[in-house]
């Protein structure tokens, strides 16, 4: 059963579904066949979303997630977050940019500016959520930083901050 059958026997109207997968982060509008962005990278989107984030006061870094065991030593050094072992890093796999945008609490923190969690996964233009184990843990990570307040979804270009 996929997700388009689930909200079938439930009866949700198909407005409902796509709205879901909007905040979740899991849709994405597909490409027209000429668009500037079919063919880009996801090193392009990285560019874009970081440009549009400096644009927006929002500070993003790179966050490499692996392993390694450095020359010389016989233990592994995992780093990145969310990696504190292999087995968490199968079910949990954090965003590839992180960081925090500012925002003016009202109306308990008048005047006081918080940091908000944000983390950007980031995907090829025209990618489409698939459920493959690796888009699941990260829609996983995704789900926590949401639940929590943050704010983290998938972004393939421009308008995807």
């Amino acid at each position: 059963m996929n997700l388009h059958d689930w909200a079938a026997r439930w009866g949700l109207p198909v407005e409902c579904l796509r709205d879901l997968q909007i905040t979740l982060g899991t849709y994405t509008l597909p490409l027209a066949p000429d668009a500037p962005e079919q063919g880009k990278s996801e090193a392009w989107v990285q560019s874009v979303v970081r440009l549009e984030a400096s644009r927006k006061n929002v500070q993003l870094f790179r966050n490499n997630v692996g392993a390694l065991t450095p020359k010389g030593s016989t233990r592994l050094v995992r780093f990145g977050l969310a990696n504190d072992s292999e087995a968490l890093n199968e079910k949990i796999k954090s965003h590839d940019l992180i960081g925090w945008r500012s925002v003016l609490i009202q109306p308990e923190h008048v005047g006081h500016v918080i940091a908000r969690f944000t983390s950007r996964e980031l995907k090829d233009p025209g990618w489409q959520y698939a459920g493959t184990p690796r888009e699941v843990a990260q829609l996983t990570w995704g789900n926590m930083v949401n639940a929590a307040g943050g704010d983290a979804c998938f972004a393939t270009g421009e308008g995807t901050l």
